[in-house]
């Protein structure tokens, strides 16, 4: 065989299935490899490679396999890096394979001769260039290996030539025979009975326990439930963690910081005992003060352990092992414990919160000063909410649109959510569709995007075509860099600047692409373009939605230096100051009257 066929047969061997990526110069002897192969490895087009290490991304994360992508070389690597960094923040298992220039002419300044060792060395656990076939399984093997112990980036490069050279004697007689690919992954150790014994005595000593799980605990959604409502713990998501409780769980308290709920907020506030569940959620300002809670963590990566917030317990391993283990040491509490008020008073915040989500998305419209109706985004993503099947998978871009996602879209048992979590990377929420849809196909995948992100990758809507993939995508169109404009404000007290689009068709791209794209600019629309965009079985989607571009993507708990510094870029010159505004008030009153109708009809239905 050649170096070429060696690396897929050895890639079929651990398990993978699907490489997502783009052919060139620099990799076609792997290409001719992939070819020969269709009916074990599908090898899946795209129309730029940062796709390509998206996708890679998003289906580990949504199959707990390994992903995988492939590029030519030079430009075709240097575009895979966005992707495989979202990877990499998120400790996702993706194997990247690129090619590389003429073994002979490295160095030499020869066409696409880039250092891609150097250019890896960053994003990767493991980075290795093959330079003879003999080598290739065993430098795949350890690429594999190490991808899904250590949750992160492999990347092997390959000249040319050397894809094309032929095994002429024995394999590497340093390579240990056969693969590890079925059993590697679930021979994660649990901790030992002290440690579990201490971590729960803590936990049976608090009485304002709080559980905070983020994507780590995905697998361990059913134990993570079963131990809140033996405990009568409140749980608080980290958003890449959204999925782990069902939202409408009497337990759940939504998110936390600036997407979070204000329940969150205050149980953390008040918390005398943390246990962290498959998170490193890195903004500390929203988790207790450090010395209020006594911390437990549990982490498949142990270097993770008081990362965050200073623990007296850290327990290494899979969440769902150590919950299972965890579980009959801890004490159950009654309806008369300190905990059980604790929680009590939450789900009271948290029912208050819930309706005031209700009264945002029931507006459905604000009016600018000049009479002009335009929609609020909040309706638009309780209307996706409304129409997801029951095992629907959920990809979010970054932007406002991101909070009125983790806000109004409710996850339900079996459904599956995620985005760009740490990296926080404008682009991924189509490529995380596709990705999805690929890996269920008979699963609804939808995207929620604002036009920002979708642009800069909207290219792969016309990728989904081909490939037969009816795809939703969601697009709050707003023609703004909506984030940023706030974060001008809000952060520093800048008026914007930069931050205004063009106007694009989007339902006209998707017609020309060969999709079916529909428009919503009044409210009136929302329900019948919901209902048949979302309906669709045979084209992929694009639903435009025309919304207010000065909604203010607020924080759960309005900080003095927010309100100042908004005031400030009003006073330096911020252009749309007085809509701004206008908005902000009208809210304001709008959910003080809703407040006001709920507690005179509570009083009437009392008498």
């Amino acid at each position: 065989m050649k170096t070429s066929d060696i690396i897929a047969e050895t890639l079929i061997d651990w398990g993978v299935e699907v490489i997502f990526g783009m052919p060139g110069d620099g990799i076609n002897g792997f290409m001719e490899s992939l070819r020969q192969r269709q009916d074990k490895i599908r090898f899946f087009l795209v129309r730029h490679e940062e796709s390509a290490a998206f996708m890679a991304c998003a289906y580990a994360k949504y199959t707990g396999k390994l992903g995988a992508c492939v590029a030519t070389s030079g430009p075709g690597a240097i575009h895979l890096l966005n992707g495989l960094y979202d990877a990499k923040l998120d400790n996702t298992p993706v194997i990247a394979i690129t090619g590389r220039t003429y073994s002979d002419l490295m160095g030499s300044g020869y066409q696409q001769d880039v250092n891609q060792l150097e250019l890896f060395a960053d994003v990767s656990v493991y980075n290795s260039m093959i330079v003879a076939p003999e080598q290739a399984e065993m430098a795949v093997d350890i690429a594999c290996r190490t991808a899904l112990a250590q949750r992160g980036v492999s990347h092997l490069t390959v000249p040319i030539d050397v894809q094309e050279k032929k095994l002429e004697g024995n394999y590497s007689k340093h390579k240990v025979a056969g693969h590890t690919s079925d059993t590697y992954v679930n021979l994660r150790s649990t901790p030992d009975m002290q440690l579990l014994q201490k971590a729960a005595d803590i936990i049976n000593s608090g009485n304002k326990v709080v559980i905070l799980v983020g994507q780590g605990a995905l697998n361990a959604s059913e134990q993570v439930i079963m131990i809140s409502e033996k405990i009568k713990a409140p749980v608080i998501k980290a958003l890449l963690g959204k999925a782990v409780i069902p939202d409408d769980h009497p337990n759940s308290l939504g998110g936390i910081g600036l997407l979070g709920t204000h329940p969150s907020a205050e149980a953390m506030g008040e918390s005398d005992t943390l246990l962290m569940i498959g998170t490193s959620f890195p903004y500390i300002e929203y988790l207790p003060k450090p010395g209020q809670a006594r911390g437990i963590q549990i982490d498949v990566k142990p270097e993770r352990l008081g990362l965050r917030y200073p623990i007296e317990v850290g327990l290494g391993g899979d969440s769902n092992k150590i919950l299972l283990a965890l579980l009959p040491l801890l004490r159950e509490k009654d309806e008369n414990s300190n905990q059980f008020s604790f929680l009590q008073s939450k789900q009271k915040l948290m029912r208050k919160w819930n309706d005031s989500l209700s009264a945002q998305s029931d507006l459905k419209e604000n009016i600018s000063s000049n009479g002009a109706k335009m929609i609020k985004p909040q309706s638009i993503a309780s209307a996706v909410s409304s129409f997801l099947d029951d095992e629907a998978i959920v990809s979010v871009d970054s932007g406002t649109n991101t909070i009125f996602a983790a806000r109004f879209i409710k996850m339900r048992k079996g459904m599956k959510f995620s985005l760009s979590g740490t990296l926080a990377s404008m682009a991924c929420g189509l490529p995380y569709a596709i990705a999805a849809k690929i890996a269920y196909p008979k699963r609804q995948s939808v995207a929620f995007v604002g036009d920002g992100g979708f642009t800069m990758l909207m290219g792969e809507f016309a990728t989904a075509v081909q490939h037969n993939l009816p795809i939703k995508v969601i697009i709050l169109k707003n023609n703004t860099l909506g984030m940023i404009r706030w974060e001008q404000m809000a952060f520093l007290g800048n008026p914007e600047f930069g931050v205004e689009f063009s106007d694009i068709d989007f339902a006209k791209f998707a017609d020309s692409c060969g999709g079916k794209g529909y428009t919503i600019k009044e409210s009136g629309e929302i329900e019948s373009v919901m209902q048949a965009a979302m309906g669709e079985k045979t084209k992929p989607v694009i639903v435009e939605a025309y919304v207010d571009p000065f909604e203010p993507p607020l924080p759960p708990e309005i900080e003095s230096e927010f309100t100042k510094n908004v005031v400030k870029s009003f006073a330096k010159g911020q252009p749309h100051a007085s809509r701004i505004g206008l908005t902000v008030f009208r809210n304001q009153i709008n959910l003080l009257l809703k407040d006001t109708k709920t507690n005179i009809t509570k009083v009437k239905d009392a008498m």
